[in-house]
């Protein structure tokens, strides 16, 4: 196996987790802290050989969020998450999720600096502001190209009119070609960032 492979976990019936790299068996806590260390690895279902990397990292963060003060999930983020599941909008939120999660990561060490020499926390609360609105901005424009006839009847504001009124004019609408061209593009993006991730 090469230094930067992924390592192989595997997962058993009785729930136990064995680490092939080291032959040994591992705990959820022991993946968070290989997790925090930027070692990589895969977890695959012993019997099945199913990849399972997906539900034990969630597993892994509602362990995390069950420890008093680290909780870093707020109650309106998981609502709001829930209610994306099935919606048309779920297939741009893994992207927008994790463009601001990169972000944030190539940020950290100035929001460290600005941390350590902040007497309290005010000082971030207006960067870290700024840079939510402007990914909802980008975030939203990107919604109403999937989504141009909805968009518009909203914003019509439900006054009644009849639906050949409020209906935006079709060439206002991309064309299907434009459409298809978007969700191409979507979806290699999604797929580079999924192989860079793997590397």
């Amino acid at each position: 196996m090469a230094k930067n492979d992924p390592v192989t976990i595997k997962k058993y019936a009785n729930r136990r987790l064995y680490n092939t790299g080291t032959s040994t068996y591992v705990t959820l806590e022991d993946l968070a802290s290989m997790v925090k260390a930027g070692e990589d690895f895969l977890v695959y279902d012993a019997k099945s050989g199913d990849d399972i990397t997906r539900s034990v990292l969630t597993q892994i963060i509602f362990e995390q969020e069950n420890k008093d003060g680290q909780n870093l999930l707020p109650v309106s983020f998981l609502r709001q998450l829930i209610r994306f599941y099935g919606d048309s909008m779920q297939l741009l939120v893994p992207r927008y999720l994790e463009l601001s999660i990169d972000t944030l990561s190539k940020e950290q060490d100035r929001l460290r600096q600005q941390l350590s020499t902040a007497i309290g926390v005010n000082p971030l609360v207006a960067p870290f502001e700024q840079h939510i609105r402007r990914n909802m901005d980008l975030f939203e424009k990107a919604f109403t190209m999937f989504t141009p006839f909805a968009r518009r009847d909203d914003e019509a504001g439900g006054e009644g009119k009849p639906a050949a009124e409020t209906a935006p004019a079709p060439a206002a609408a991309p064309a299907a070609g434009e459409l298809d061209e978007l969700k191409n593009q979507l979806s290699a993006m999604q797929k580079k960032i999924e192989s860079l991730s793997r590397k």
